[in-house]
């Protein structure tokens, strides 16, 4: 269900930052690995290339690079931050959890520090949820990280999920506003589909699901069409209920930052909303898949490059594997 409105404080975004790592994986390269081609990767996926951590490099790593990035762009603090919002499905450990050790890296003495998991929706998760902790009166400053490094679940001997995923991270800081009017979230709408929850997943302490086996390797597998078909029914119909919710028609957002799953799939997303891809933020080309990074990550881009401004209005739309689905429409408050 889509809510809007707010009675209590405000919520700004204040400072945004991301980061990938330095090691390149193009369409050339997975032609030595599996059999693929250039070609046919463009042709279905819209990639032409992602970044891969290094070995000794993870998702609490790639999240604090962001963060990093963020506090030299942007006028922020981080030594009063008082909650962590870490959104993974690739946590360094099972726990302590990345926001603690995100929290341990930055030595922020006071703060609440939690992972959250909603796969690639999981940024989204953690705004609309930092937006509302901020309007209740419980925090006063969250700092939301959508990290993840898909490269360590994946098998790069399956040539249908390989050719998909790259790895990378995008933090932003979410502040108490005193004026409820100068809110950033204007709408919001979560929900799930669990009995399509065999279509994306990884094995974890049980193996199966619905009688369906998972990768006993723990490498995430997915039913790709079956995924593409869901997303194209859910993500438009999810976007018309949120403009409705925040009283607003298309052609009053200035930018589309969906889920970076697949351009064919945002193309079709883009084609069924009636939403123009011009208008529509992505880095799939030269991130592909990074999970809970990509709507952060494909936002910066466009903030780093003047297209996203101060007072802007933003569709985000996050969907994924559970399967869970998260969207909000926010107003830019940098």
């Amino acid at each position: 269900m889509a809510f809007s409105g707010n009675k209590g404080f405000g919520a700004r975004i204040t400072g945004i930052g991301s980061h990938v790592p330095e090691r390149i994986l193009t369409n050339v390269d997975l032609e030595r690995m599996v059999d693929t081609s250039d070609e046919w990767i463009v042709t279905r996926t819209g990639i032409r290339e992602r970044r891969i951590a290094a070995e000794d490099a993870f998702t609490s790593h790639l999240a604090i690079a962001a963060v990093q990035d963020m506090a030299a762009r942007w006028d922020v603090r981080l030594d009063d931050v008082d909650l962590i919002v870490a959104c993974t499905h690739t946590p360094d450990f099972p726990f302590p959890g990345v926001s603690c050790l995100v929290q341990r890296h930055f030595r922020i003495e006071k703060t609440g520090a939690v992972d959250l998991n909603a796969t690639c929706a999981g940024f989204v998760y953690g705004l609309i949820a930092a937006a509302g902790l901020i309007r209740a009166g419980i925090h006063r400053k969250v700092l939301v990280i959508g990290a993840d490094t898909m490269s360590k679940i994946t098998d790069y001997t399956d040539r249908t999920t390989c050719i998909l995923f790259g790895d990378g991270a995008g933090a932003v800081m979410v502040e108490r506003a005193e004026d409820a009017e100068d809110d950033f979230l204007l709408a919001a709408d979560c929900g799930a589909d669990g009995a399509g929850g065999h279509l994306a997943h990884r094995a974890g302490l049980a193996k199966s699901l619905d009688g369906i086996a998972f990768n006993p390797h723990g490498y995430f597998s997915q039913n790709g069409p079956e995924v593409y078909r869901w997303a194209v029914r859910t993500v438009p119909a999810g976007m018309k209920r949120l403009l409705l919710a925040a009283g607003l028609r298309a052609e009053d957002i200035d930018w589309f930052a969906p889920h970076n799953a697949n351009l064919r799939m945002i193309e079709a997303i883009c084609r069924q909303s009636g939403f123009p891809m011009e208008r529509t933020l992505v880095g799939i080309d030269r991130y592909g898949n990074t999970s809970a990074a990509s709507i952060p990550l494909s936002l910066d881009l466009g903030v780093r490059d003047g297209r996203v401004r101060q007072g802007d209005r933003l569709l985000l739309f996050g969907f994924g594997a559970g399967l869970v689905y998260a969207g909000a429409v926010i107003r830019w408050t940098l």
